[in-house]
C-alpha cells in the first residue's frame, strides 16, 4: 500500500490539434467549467499539426479563471531551460498562479535533430534534465542575492540574473519510466508522471519504491513528490472506472488523474460521473483507516 494522502485533483489531456484551434480552446474552457483542477497539452514542436503548448496555455489562461494549465510534458531538447524557465513564470504571474510545469527528458529524436536540437543518448539526456531542473530552479529562487552561475555539461550561466519569481511554488512534474529518471524524480521533482499504456503490471509499486528510496537518501519526504497518471482515453462503464481509480488511489498514491478527452460529452461525462465516485471511495476507504488506527 502506498497511499501519500495527497489530496485527489483530476486533470485533462486535449490534443492541440492546429486544425481545430478554437475546439482545443473550447474544450479547455469546458473542462474548467466542469469542475477540473488541471488541462495539459503535449508538446510537439517538431510536428506541425500541433499548436505550440506554450502559446496554447498562455491563450487558455486567459480564457479560463481557475483551471491549471501544464504541458504533458516540455519536450527539454527543444526548451532551453533558462529561457522556460522565464516563460513559465511570466505565464504563473499572469495566470495569477495557474501555470505548472511538466517537463521529460526528450524522445523523438529524429524529429527534434530535424528542428535543430541536439541528440542524446539515454543517460546524457537524463543528466542533461537534472541539470535543466536546477537552472530552472536557480532562477525562479529570487530571493537570493546576486546572479546565478551554473557549469554544467550540457547547460551553463554565467552571470544571468534571477526571475521573474513563479506567484506560487510551480510543481516540476517529470515524465519517467526507466530506473534512473526514476531516481532524479526521488531527489528533484515535485512529482512523477507516467502514462498507464507505457506501464506494465506492476510497475507503479516499483516505480515508487525507487523514488522513495532515491527521496530518502536526499533528505525528502516521499510524501513531498506528488503521483500523476495519464489514463488515456476512459471507455469503461463509469462505476468500474472509478473503482479501478480507487485502487490506484490507495494502492499505488496516484493523487491526480489525468483523463485524455477530445469532445465535450467525454470531459463532462467524466468530471460528472467518475470523479466524484473516486473521490467518495477514496475518502470513505481513508476514513475507514483512520478510524481503525485510533483503535
Amino acid at each position: 500500500m502506498a497511499d501519500y494522502g495527497h489530496d485527489l485533483e483530476f486533470g485533462v489531456f486535449i490534443e492541440p490539434a492546429a486544425r481545430s484551434a478554437d475546439q482545443v480552446v473550447a474544450l479547455s474552457v469546458l473542462a474548467e467549467d466542469a469542475g477540473y483542477d488541471l488541462v495539459s497539452y503535449n508538446d510537439h514542436p517538431y510536428s506541425p499539426r500541433s499548436l505550440d503548448a506554450l502559446a496554447l496555455m498562455s491563450f487558455a489562461a486567459a480564457r479560463t479563471g481557475r483551471v491549471r494549465l501544464a504541458a504533458n510534458v516540455f519536450s527539454l531538447p527543444l526548451r532551453p531551460p533558462a529561457v522556460l524557465a522565464q516563460a513559465v513564470a511570466s505565464l504563473d504571474i499572469l495566470s495569477h498562479g495557474r501555470a505548472e510545469l511538466g517537463i521529460g527528458a526528450g524522445s523523438a529524436w529524429d524529429a527534434i535533430e530535424a528542428m535543430g536540437g541536439r541528440r542524446l543518448d539515454p543517460g546524457d539526456s537524463v543528466e542533461a534534465l537534472e541539470e535543466g531542473i536546477h537552472v530552472i530552479r536557480e532562477l525562479w529562487d529570487a530571493g537570493e542575492q546576486g546572479s546565478v552561475t551554473f557549469e554544467g555539461k550540457y547547460y551553463r550561466l554565467a552571470g544571468a540574473l534571477r526571475g521573474p519569481a513563479p506567484a506560487h511554488d510551480i510543481g516540476i512534474w517529470v515524465g519517467a519510466f526507466k530506473p534512473r529518471m526514476l531516481r532524479l524524480v526521488g531527489r528533484l521533482a515535485g512529482g512523477w508522471w507516467p502514462t498507464v499504456a507505457a506501464l506494465k503490471p506492476g510497475d507503479l509499486t516499483a516505480g515508487n519504491a525507487v523514488i522513495d528510496a532515491a527521496a530518502a537518501r536526499a533528505g525528502r519526504e516521499p510524501p513531498a513528490i506528488r503521483r500523476l497518471l495519464n489514463l488515456g482515453v476512459v471507455g469503461a462503464p463509469a462505476r468500474e472506472t472509478a473503482a479501478q481509480l480507487a485502487r490506484l488511489a490507495l494502492e499505488d498514491g496516484i493523487g491526480t488523474f489525468v483523463v485524455t478527452a477530445n469532445d465535450p460529452g467525454a470531459i463532462a461525462n467524466f468530471a460528472s460521473e467518475v470523479a466524484p465516485r473516486v473521490r467518495e471511495a477514496v475518502e470513505e476507504a481513508r476514513l475507514r483507516g483512520a478510524t481503525g488506527a485510533r483503535r
